[in-house]
Protein backbone atom coordinates (compact mmCIF):
# COMPACT_ATOMS: atom_id res chain seq x y z
CA UNK A 1 0.00 0.00 0.00
CA UNK A 2 1.06 3.10 -1.12
CA UNK A 3 1.94 6.08 1.54
CA UNK A 4 -0.01 9.04 0.89
CA UNK A 5 0.65 12.08 2.21
CA UNK A 6 -2.58 14.67 2.67
CA UNK A 7 -1.65 18.49 1.58
CA UNK A 8 -4.14 21.60 0.82
CA UNK A 9 -3.88 20.51 -3.00
CA UNK A 10 -4.94 16.54 -3.17
CA UNK A 11 -3.55 13.76 -1.79
CA UNK A 12 -0.10 12.70 -2.94
CA UNK A 13 1.40 9.28 -3.10
CA UNK A 14 5.38 8.73 -2.36
CA UNK A 15 5.79 7.61 -5.94
CA UNK A 16 4.66 10.60 -7.49
CA UNK A 17 6.16 12.90 -4.91
CA UNK A 18 9.93 11.27 -5.53
CA UNK A 19 9.04 11.33 -8.99
CA UNK A 20 8.29 15.44 -8.93
CA UNK A 21 11.45 15.32 -6.54
CA UNK A 22 13.70 13.54 -9.37
CA UNK A 23 12.34 16.14 -11.95
CA UNK A 24 13.69 18.85 -9.27
CA UNK A 25 9.85 20.22 -8.88
CA UNK A 26 8.10 20.92 -5.59
CA UNK A 27 6.49 17.03 -4.29
CA UNK A 28 3.22 18.75 -3.49
CA UNK A 29 2.31 20.14 -6.46
CA UNK A 30 4.92 19.41 -9.10
CA UNK A 31 4.71 23.18 -10.75
CA UNK A 32 7.49 24.79 -9.48
CA UNK A 33 10.96 24.21 -8.63
CA UNK A 34 12.16 23.13 -5.48
CA UNK A 35 15.53 24.48 -5.42
CA UNK A 36 16.57 27.77 -5.05
CA UNK A 37 19.71 26.87 -6.72
CA UNK A 38 22.25 24.02 -7.25
CA UNK A 39 21.56 21.79 -4.11
CA UNK A 40 19.61 24.95 -1.87
CA UNK A 41 15.99 23.89 -1.27
CA UNK A 42 14.14 26.68 -1.70
CA UNK A 43 11.94 28.09 1.44
CA UNK A 44 8.49 27.28 0.03
CA UNK A 45 7.06 26.43 -3.18
CA UNK A 46 6.67 29.43 -5.20
CA UNK A 47 3.24 28.11 -6.79
CA UNK A 48 1.46 26.08 -3.72
CA UNK A 49 3.53 27.77 -0.68
CA UNK A 50 4.63 24.06 0.48
CA UNK A 51 7.47 24.27 2.86
CA UNK A 52 10.17 22.79 1.54
CA UNK A 53 13.60 24.58 3.49
CA UNK A 54 13.48 22.67 6.24
CA UNK A 55 13.75 19.51 5.01
CA UNK A 56 17.39 17.73 5.56
CA UNK A 57 18.39 15.27 3.55
CA UNK A 58 21.71 15.46 4.86
CA UNK A 59 24.07 12.37 3.69
CA UNK A 60 21.36 10.35 2.00
CA UNK A 61 21.54 12.33 -1.73
CA UNK A 62 25.87 11.70 -1.73
CA UNK A 63 25.18 8.26 -0.74
CA UNK A 64 22.77 7.42 -3.34
CA UNK A 65 25.16 9.16 -5.59
CA UNK A 66 28.22 7.62 -4.59
CA UNK A 67 26.50 4.03 -4.73
CA UNK A 68 25.33 4.80 -8.53
CA UNK A 69 28.04 6.36 -9.91
CA UNK A 70 30.56 3.54 -8.30
CA UNK A 71 27.62 1.15 -9.76
CA UNK A 72 28.09 2.68 -13.27
CA UNK A 73 32.17 3.77 -13.43
CA UNK A 74 33.40 0.59 -11.80
CA UNK A 75 32.21 -2.11 -14.13
CA UNK A 76 32.79 0.09 -17.43
CA UNK A 77 36.24 0.36 -16.13
CA UNK A 78 37.02 -3.09 -16.27
CA UNK A 79 34.81 -3.90 -19.17
CA UNK A 80 36.83 -1.24 -21.00
CA UNK A 81 40.32 -2.15 -19.32
CA UNK A 82 39.13 -6.42 -20.17
CA UNK A 83 38.34 -5.38 -23.93
CA UNK A 84 40.65 -2.74 -25.14
CA UNK A 85 43.54 -2.39 -22.40
CA UNK A 86 43.92 1.38 -22.84
CA UNK A 87 47.37 2.35 -21.32
CA UNK A 88 47.21 3.53 -17.72
CA UNK A 89 47.65 7.49 -18.95
CA UNK A 90 44.14 7.43 -21.00
CA UNK A 91 42.37 5.38 -17.70
CA UNK A 92 44.01 8.17 -15.73
CA UNK A 93 42.22 10.99 -17.79
CA UNK A 94 38.70 9.71 -18.18
CA UNK A 95 37.40 7.65 -15.39
CA UNK A 96 37.92 10.63 -12.91
CA UNK A 97 36.81 13.14 -15.36
CA UNK A 98 33.32 10.56 -15.90
CA UNK A 99 33.28 10.28 -11.80
CA UNK A 100 33.20 13.80 -11.18
CA UNK A 101 30.73 14.59 -14.24
CA UNK A 102 28.27 11.91 -13.11
CA UNK A 103 28.42 12.99 -9.31
CA UNK A 104 27.58 16.64 -10.32
CA UNK A 105 25.03 15.75 -12.77
CA UNK A 106 23.15 12.75 -10.38
CA UNK A 107 24.01 14.77 -6.98
CA UNK A 108 21.16 17.51 -7.29
CA UNK A 109 18.70 15.30 -8.98
CA UNK A 110 18.99 12.30 -6.40
CA UNK A 111 18.26 15.20 -3.53
CA UNK A 112 15.09 16.35 -5.17
CA UNK A 113 13.95 12.74 -5.02
CA UNK A 114 15.25 12.44 -1.38
CA UNK A 115 13.31 15.39 -0.40
CA UNK A 116 10.26 14.20 -2.15
CA UNK A 117 10.62 11.38 -0.57
CA UNK A 118 11.21 12.84 2.87
CA UNK A 119 8.02 14.86 2.43
CA UNK A 120 5.90 12.36 1.44
CA UNK A 121 6.95 10.80 4.67
CA UNK A 122 5.62 13.70 6.62
CA UNK A 123 9.51 14.55 7.54
CA UNK A 124 9.05 18.34 7.21
CA UNK A 125 12.12 18.98 9.62
CA UNK A 126 10.42 19.99 12.67
CA UNK A 127 11.27 16.94 14.42
CA UNK A 128 14.01 17.82 16.23
CA UNK A 129 12.28 20.83 17.48
CA UNK A 130 9.69 18.71 18.70
CA UNK A 131 11.91 16.29 20.59
CA UNK A 132 13.50 19.66 21.75
CA UNK A 133 10.57 21.03 23.29
CA UNK A 134 10.50 18.37 25.37
CA UNK A 135 13.70 17.12 26.71
CA UNK A 136 12.97 14.70 29.47
CA UNK A 137 10.60 13.33 27.33
CA UNK A 138 6.51 12.04 28.21
CA UNK A 139 7.14 9.12 30.17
Amino acid sequence: MPIVYNTKLQQVSALTAVMRGLKRRCPACGDASAFAGYLKTADECAKCGTALGQIRADDFPPYLTIFLVGHIVVPALLIVEQTYGWPMERHMLVWPVLTLVLSLLFLPVLKGAAVGLMWSLGMTGRESQASNADPGGSR
